[in-house]
């Protein structure tokens, strides 16, 4: 699955709301353009997804039937 299929599904499901598959859509998005990106770019983006990805923490627990 690309980028593209990615953001079809999450718009086509009504899951643009999820953080978790915005993530995976950065990540695929970043994956997609490693090969035009230099090292120090590339690492800098993943950690700015990671970052973002550890701040989600546990926003889920109470709603797991609502939003998995």
């Amino acid at each position: 699955m690309n980028s593209q299929d990615l953001a079809r599904y999450m718009t086509e499901s009504d899951r643009l709301h999820q953080p978790w598959l915005l993530a995976q859509l950065r990540l695929k998005k970043l994956q997609e353009q490693r090969e035009s990106l230099s090292p120090e770019a590339y690492v800098q983006a993943l950690a700015d997804v990671h970052r973002d990805l550890m701040q989600l923490g546990e926003w889920w627990v109470g709603r797991e039937d609502e939003v998995f």
